[in-house]
């Protein structure tokens, strides 16, 4: 199994960056699709999902985990179907700490990379980002990503 390569290259920037065993259209798709994104952002967990996805679009995902429910929301600054976009991301409850992400989408032989790298406004968001758990929840929902595009691929 696959697992995400983190690094943190500035002190406000983090890249994520996992390969997929699956055309770049459809990662892409999966990560810009109501109907994909439902079956992995959130790891198995209940998820509802309102996403508008053009510039100047936002999102907004709901996902109940435990008896509560976390809510993301942004909006879509750039997109370039289907190498690229970038949208801004923010975790409800802490509202005002809003990051900006930029998805790449790489293939290879069949297989794509998808490298985020975010910007956050201060080096103790990041590092709050970071001790949250984030990585392995990643981690989790890229391998419910996996066993989805297995089935749908």
């Amino acid at each position: 199994m696959s697992t995400i390569s983190v690094s943190t290259p500035t002190p406000t920037d983090l890249v994520m960056s996992r390969t997929f065993d699956a055309p770049k259209e459809l990662v892409f798709a999966a990560h810009t699709e109501a109907e994909h994104l439902r079956h992995w952002w959130g790891r198995g967990n209940p998820l509802d999902v309102s996403i508008d996805f053009r510039v100047g679009g936002k999102w907004r995902f709901v996902e109940t985990a435990d008896g509560k429910e976390h809510a993301f929301r942004g909006e879509f600054r750039e997109i370039s179907a289907p190498d690229s976009y970038t949208w801004t991301f923010e975790y409800e409850p802490m509202a005002g700490h809003v990051m900006v992400e930029k998805f790449v989408f790489t293939e290879e032989d069949g297989k794509t990379t998808v490298t985020a790298s975010s910007t956050f406004d201060s080096q103790e968001d990041r590092d709050g980002m970071l001790q949250s758990g984030m990585e392995a929840g990643a981690n989790q929902s890229y391998a419910a990503l996996d066993a989805y595009l297995a089935k749908v691929g």
